[in-house]
């Protein structure tokens, strides 16, 4: 069971929460949907776009939704939340704050965009598949790259760490499956907080898919 479907849907009500927070009617249902995933696209596009990123981690590990009738506020966990702000004055949050409104056509709505820092960030999985996608953009040896990462994890403190790269790894002709682990992943209790996370790289040779799972203290 633990193999067979997400370890986040599969903790919902335990240890996990969900990311949105909505109530819609049957049939508004898939529009609210929709407009979730333009909210987290727009995001992501915005980053990569218009801020340098030299270590290739754009930090951002979690984005919470919560709509109201005339609200619509999104809080970006980051765990480098230098990127977006600039000094005193957050002149980059409030350019995606007008993208978002303009590609959403909210006219009765307004947006407020919150930044929270991540203590640890390499204690998050989704910034942790992004460290590793650098390091396979820049042709760094797949072991190599996960080494460091279940490195950067322990040092944050975590109980365990599972990592997987699957694709054509290298530039080989065969795609496979590659997997490191360290320390305690239990995937079958549902009592264990466990982080996990999904994430696609394109690389020069092919796409590869990399998994995380990061098994928490608390």
């Amino acid at each position: 069971m633990g193999q067979k479907i997400n370890p986040l849907g599969f903790r919902l009500g335990t240890t996990q929460s969900h990311n949105s927070f909505w109530f819609a009617q049957l049939t508004n249902y898939s529009k609210n949907l929709q407009e979730d995933k333009k909210i987290r696209d727009c995001i992501k596009n915005y980053i990569q776009k218009n801020i340098r990123i030299s270590s290739g981690v754009e930090g951002v590990g979690q984005i919470k939704i919560q709509k109201r009738i005339d609200l619509i506020q999104v809080t970006i966990y980051m765990g480098f939340p230098k990127l977006l702000i600039e000094g005193n004055k957050p002149r980059r949050i409030d350019e995606l704050q007008m993208n978002m409104q303009k590609k959403l056509n909210c006219v009765n709505r307004k947006f407020n965009i919150v930044i929270t820092r991540i203590t640890n960030a390499y204690k998050h999985p989704n910034i942790l598949a992004e460290f590793i996608a650098g390091q396979l953009k820049n042709r760094v040896s797949f072991r190599k790259a996960m080494k460091k990462a279940i490195e950067l994890t322990e040092q944050a403190g975590t109980k365990g760490v599972q990592v997987q790269i699957s694709g054509r790894i290298d530039g080989k002709e065969i795609a496979r499956v590659e997997w490191i682990r360290e320390g305690r992943v239990p995937l079958q209790t549902i009592r264990a907080k466990i982080d996990y996370c999904s994430y696609t790289v394109r690389t020069i040779y092919g796409v590869l898919g990399i998994k995380v799972w990061i098994f928490l203290n608390k």
